[in-house]
């Protein structure tokens, strides 16, 4: 092997480590076994992207922590939701970013305890839209018995978890399709995922779903609704608003870490030097206090998640 080769090879190996712990690969020690270390966890498909987007605020967050022993910061990705509530019931993870539905999910897998409710882009609180297309007859929810719904993806808030939960509570039965074309039992909603907001404004559009559901902000945006599809479908239906993230930490953090972390990461609107890490961190604004409405809130969508997973999944 020439030398070329072998500092190719060598790096390759370097890249794969770097890429597995990214993503969700093995680190050194429990989170709690390095007490001067926080790790913030995030579920990704995209680990290179999240990453650069949490590492500003980490870096910011570290080291107004020293008071209580913090010394280090890491990021630890998961796949999925399943993955990440291993890693907190494990001591790997201590502090995560997630929305609501997911978060939702991490307290009823892994006793995680929410912590703050982030503002992102000046938005603490949404709701998911269902529409149609204008000439479709569709004017309310009971019009979808026997129809196609276009959800976006299985971890979604917005468009799966708080809409699917809705359907529920109306009395409605789910019946996921293998495709547009696949036929529905007549009192049942038929749904797909469609992968992106874009898509589902797309099927709807095109007739090839009868309806879809998406958060108002993105009903207003024109790269995920664009207008010369919004001219042509109609709202029928909207949920109750639900937080549009949170920050949660795994159940048995150190008091004296949480406590600080949350004055941390409250305080940092007000400091000029968080502005760009709280930018980068997905257009947070903010961090709030969880009053006792979002409280009750949360409360309901676990229901509802708890309805959607022994009912629908």
């Amino acid at each position: 092997m020439t030398v070329r080769q072998r500092r190719f090879a060598s790096l390759f190996t370097s890249l794969l480590c770097t890429a597995a712990c990214l993503v969700g690969g093995a680190i050194p020690a429990r989170a709690g076994d390095d007490a001067h270390v926080l790790v913030l966890g995030r579920i990704s498909d995209d680990p290179k992207a999240h990453y650069e987007q949490l590492k500003p605020l980490l870096d910011y967050v570290v080291p107004r922590m020293a008071d209580v022993g913090v010394r280090e910061g890491r990021i630890l990705m998961a796949k999925d939701s399943q993955q990440m509530a291993s890693y907190l019931r494990r001591g790997r993870v201590d502090w995560v970013t997630e929305t609501a539905g997911t978060a939702t999910l991490l307290t009823q897998r892994a006793d995680a305890r929410p912590l703050l409710l982030t503002e992102r882009d000046g938005t603490s609180q949404y709701h998911s839209i269902f529409f149609a297309r204008r000439d479709s007859g569709i004017r309310t929810l009971d019009d979808l018995r026997g129809r196609r719904v276009a959800f976006q993806r299985p971890s979604s808030t917005s468009a799966y978890f708080a809409p699917a939960a809705e359907l529920l509570q109306r009395g409605f039965s789910l019946e996921i399709l293998l495709s547009p074309n696949d036929r529905i039992a007549a009192p049942a909603v038929g749904y797909l995922f469609a992968r992106s907001e874009l898509n589902i404004s797309t099927w709807v559009h095109k007739r090839l779903v009868d309806a879809g559901v998406m958060s108002n902000l993105d009903w207003g945006n024109p790269r995920r609704m664009p207008e010369a599809f919004r001219q042509d479908l109609v709202v029928i239906a909207q949920t109750d608003d639900y937080p549009r993230a949170l920050e949660l930490v795994r159940s048995d953090l150190d008091p004296r870490v949480r406590a600080r972390l949350r004055q941390v990461l409250i305080d940092a609107a007000a400091d000029p030097a968080a502005g760009a890490a709280l930018r980068q961190f997905f257009g947070t604004t903010r961090f709030l206090p969880i009053d006792e409405a979002s409280r009750t809130r949360l409360e309901q969508m676990a229901g509802g998640i708890g309805r959607v997973r022994m009912e629908v999944e």
